[in-house]
């Protein structure tokens, strides 16, 4: 069955009768993005302005009746949609589709098929599969490398037939109709049931697909070429934007350069020295931290080695807050004699961190688990030490209060 969104892609608003309204649980995201299990109904309509998930293209999003559809799929020939509110079977209902996000689709879709094709004819580049993104979306090509010369004339000439103004026009055909062995196409689903479209780009591409697409290039207004990157099994992923996305995209660089340019305290043209600059000169400054540090932990342990000694104290409790695992692992070897008692911290005093305990005899043993308890951490223990993560640090003294007595 073709629906009524595959027969007019442009159109935004239609009334269909509800066949069918059952109760199920489906999952759909949440504002997060994160898939839950929702109670709701499943909704069949007589036909549908709302595309089903399929041919690499995302289901719509919209609304009957003004009640949010959060889901639409196909089963064989039906169109199923998943509300959170039970709808009577016999009514005529309203629909309206979230263009923003259909028209998204549309230029996304008529895109990819512009580039596979082109791809083709030009450097006989197959598609193999394609991923219609969130922000960036890519096409799969059985081919291990794309050269920059080869991304440019690629993009050129789709740009081209944009400027062109090609005509994008749908026909439908029945299965097993000659007209179908000419067409590109990598088959159809087992549960089809139906009639086949076929998306013509005129003099470009023909293509079997039941997605909803633009009717003229045009409408794409451009397309931008982002980078080709080292697929899976000697693949290439060719990433790209078309449409709206691209001056979103624009958008949102030109903010970051504005932003760079002020942080940076240079044109956009020196943003890249300056930052070369800017790493260079940390990683110097991380060099010279992490040489004070492992000398700050040696003075430590000589400072306390020379109190345990003289028997003025028996535990070296520490928090570093710049500190890391070097730091403690530095300051428990300087300080050989295991009859001393070390309780050792580094990282946010009131979050997550790392730790360090060891004493003689059974001391980690008998206190081992109550000070991971407090500090809710985890850790190895290996002969009379212990040391790993922990989650609450602020519990740090707690924790102290355990290791003293």
């Amino acid at each position: 069955m073709v629906f009524k969104c595959q027969a007019d892609s442009y159109l935004k608003q239609y009334e269909s009768k509800v066949v069918a309204c059952t109760k199920v649980e489906c999952k759909v995201e949440n504002e997060i993005g994160k898939l839950v299990k929702t109670k709701g109904y499943e909704v069949e309509l007589e036909d549908t302005i709302l595309f089903p998930e399929g041919g690499g293209q995302p289901d719509d999003r919209g609304t009957i009746n003004d009640v949010p559809v959060k889901r639409v799929t196909r089963k064989g020939s039906k169109a199923l949609h998943f509300v959170t509110s039970e709808l009577s079977v016999g009514d005529t209902v309203s629909m309206e589709v979230d263009w923003k996000r259909r028209f998204d689709h549309m230029q996304q879709h008529s895109g990819q098929h512009l580039i596979t094709a082109i791809a083709d004819t030009m450097f006989g580049f197959k598609t193999t599969s394609w991923d219609l993104g969130k922000s960036i979306s890519f096409i799969e090509l059985d081919t291990p490398a794309v050269t920059a010369d080869q991304l440019f004339q690629i993009e050129c000439c789709a740009n081209k037939s944009i400027r062109e103004g090609v005509d994008v026009i749908v026909h439908v055909t029945q299965v097993g109709s000659p007209i179908l062995q000419s067409v590109r196409a990598r088959g159809l689903p087992d549960d089809h049931v139906g009639d086949v479209r076929i998306v013509e780009m005129k003099g470009i591409d023909t293509n079997m697909c039941c997605g909803t697409h633009v009717s003229n290039l045009s409408h794409l207004q451009c397309i931008k070429l982002l980078s080709a990157e080292k697929g899976k099994k000697g693949k290439t992923n060719l990433c790209f934007l078309t449409g709206d996305r691209i001056l979103d995209y624009a958008g949102k660089c030109y903010a970051n350069e504005k932003e760079l340019t002020k942080q940076l305290k240079c044109g956009p043209e020196q943003h890249v020295e300056a930052v070369e600059r800017s790493m260079k000169q940390l990683r110097v400054a991380q060099k010279n931290c992490t040489t004070l540090l492992r000398d700050v932990a040696v003075l430590e342990a000589a400072i306390f080695t020379k109190k345990f000694d003289a028997g003025s104290t028996k535990l070296l409790s520490m928090h570093r807050k710049e500190g890391n695992v070097e730091f403690m692992n530095i300051i428990s070897n300087e300080v050989s004699d295991q009859k001393a008692f070390l309780f050792l911290t580094v990282g946010d005093e009131k979050g997550e961190g790392m730790f360090l305990i060891s004493g003689p005899g059974n001391f980690i043993k008998e206190c081992g688990t109550t000070l991971i308890e407090t500090i809710v951490g985890k850790g190895q223990m290996k002969e009379f030490k212990m040391q790993g993560k922990a989650q609450k640090l602020q519990n740090r003294e707690k924790a102290l209060a355990v290791v003293q007595e």
